[in-house]
């Protein structure tokens, strides 16, 4: 029997794409959420509990892994990072924050975003990249500490820039998980986008300010190329509401192009920052995708 080569390439596609396990997605959103005390500075012994075991999780993929501490009014608080390639002195920054903002799950703010990285340092095992891979698992992104010097990732950044790193990129991931086909689900900081951007929440948005830079740049449209669910590039001023919201801010004012991965956060979730931010409100297989998307244009 003949087989085409179109049929044969077809076939290697799929069995290439599919990286992400949805089964482990979900394993990894009951480890995260259904804790016992919600995973905020207000229980620092769940919020240590969360770090370490996004510690020994990076443990079993990375060639590096290490805690970088600091304190806030006497208590020790920390960043997770994992390093692949560490001899490569040009860096790729990939990071999500593991707090919450108050009493809730935070399934999809922000176990979505750390689970993102958790997959990603699975997928990475073995593989040889150009570059180093540093993902970052940051504390204290939540209120009362966003937009502060306290923030995790004002910490991270900071050390990168003291440090002159070649950084060449930073990709925050900030609530992947939430999706909806309907018609009106979707809303914008300014009415009018939605002409241009559509009213479903069936898609993924990579975000970037005016004068990005080039990293930031390059990653977007891999993204655009590699993903296999609807990406959409937003681009605007500092100024617009929510283009800053999350752990990149800090690697702008450090100099860093740096890109954040969303799926609009309250532009579309009204889960967001509620007790009703539960894993039963997330879209497993379209994260999926989104990690897919995420590891392939990392690699390109």
């Amino acid at each position: 029997m003949k087989i085409s080569f179109f049929f044969v390439l077809c076939l290697i596609g799929k069995i290439t794409y599919g990286q992400s396990d949805t089964l482990r997605i979900k394993e990894l959103l009951i480890e995260l959420t259904k804790t016992p005390e919600p995973r905020n500075y207000q229980h620092i012994d769940q919020l240590n509990e969360t770090a370490a075991f996004i510690y020994s999780y990076f443990r079993q993929y990375a060639d590096t892994v290490f805690y970088q501490t600091y304190a806030v009014d006497g208590i020790a608080y920390g960043n997770v990072i994992a390093r692949f390639n560490p001899g490569i002195s040009k860096k790729l920054v990939i990071g999500a924050h593991y707090d919450v903002c108050g009493n809730q799950e935070g399934a999809d703010d922000n176990a979505s975003g750390i689970i993102g990285l958790l997959e990603l340092a699975r997928l990475l095992r073995g593989k040889s990249p150009d570059k180093c891979i540093e993902l970052v698992a940051y504390t204290l992104e939540e209120p009362p500490f966003f937009r502060t010097d306290y923030m995790g990732s004002y910490i991270h950044a900071k050390s990168l820039r003291d440090s002159h790193a070649d950084v060449i990129g930073m990709i925050c991931l900030e609530m992947i998980g939430y999706f909806n086909e309907a018609k009106h689900t979707q809303e914008y900081p300014i009415g009018f986008l939605k002409l241009f951007y559509g009213s479903r929440a069936n898609y993924i948005t990579v975000v970037n300010k005016y004068s990005k830079g080039k990293g930031a740049r390059q990653f977007t449209k891999r993204m655009d190329r590699f993903a296999r669910l609807p990406v959409k590039k937003f681009n605007g001023p500092k100024s617009l509401t929510g283009i800053d919201f999350s752990d990149h801010l800090n690697y702008w004012k450090m100099g860093f192009s740096a890109c954040m991965v969303t799926d609009t956060a309250f532009y579309r979730n009204k889960n967001y920052h509620q007790k009703t931010d539960e894993m039963g409100t997330l879209n497993i297989s379209k994260m999926a995708l989104v990690i897919d998307g995420i590891f392939f244009s990392i690699l390109a």
